[in-house]
């Protein structure tokens, strides 16, 4: 059953942004971009206040996501990452990203907080990070 409500068209957007983030990372990458972004939605907290869509979370500007803002989220979204954002639509949760708002790719170490949010791990080159529960309790 699905955590936020959504549609076709933004599944495959959520897919393409997926995609464009986290290709590189292989698929739990792209999972946990996908979390990130639904958590966006879930939230209504900090700085993803009245974002309660896909399309919204997707286009955040500023405060959103470097592949809208750059100019690489161009491709089209593949089944491989349509399947894969129904998961994560679905309430699939993926450790570190499971309650994280964040992620970004450092030149060196994840610093243990960024915009006072904690570090909740690293995947590969990406550091996540989750606000409190106090903060944020819909993504918990």
């Amino acid at each position: 059953m699905a955590v936020i409500k959504t549609n076709e068209a933004e599944i495959k957007m959520l897919a393409r942004l997926m995609r464009a983030e986290a290709e590189g990372e292989g698929e739990l990458g792209m999972l946990m971009v996908g979390n990130v972004g639904v958590n966006r939605v879930l939230g209504n907290c900090i700085d993803f206040r009245n974002i309660r869509s896909i399309p919204q979370m997707v286009f955040q500007n500023p405060g959103g996501f470097e592949a809208t803002q750059k100019g690489y989220f161009y491709q089209n979204a593949r089944e491989r990452e349509i399947r894969l954002a129904r998961r994560v639509v679905n309430g699939e949760r993926q450790h570190p990203a499971s309650n994280a708002l964040w992620f970004f790719r450092p030149a060196g170490d994840c610093p243990a907080t960024w915009y006072d949010q904690a570090n909740t791990g690293r995947f590969k080159a990406h550091c996540f990070f989750a606000p409190t529960y106090d903060d944020c309790p819909d993504v918990y």
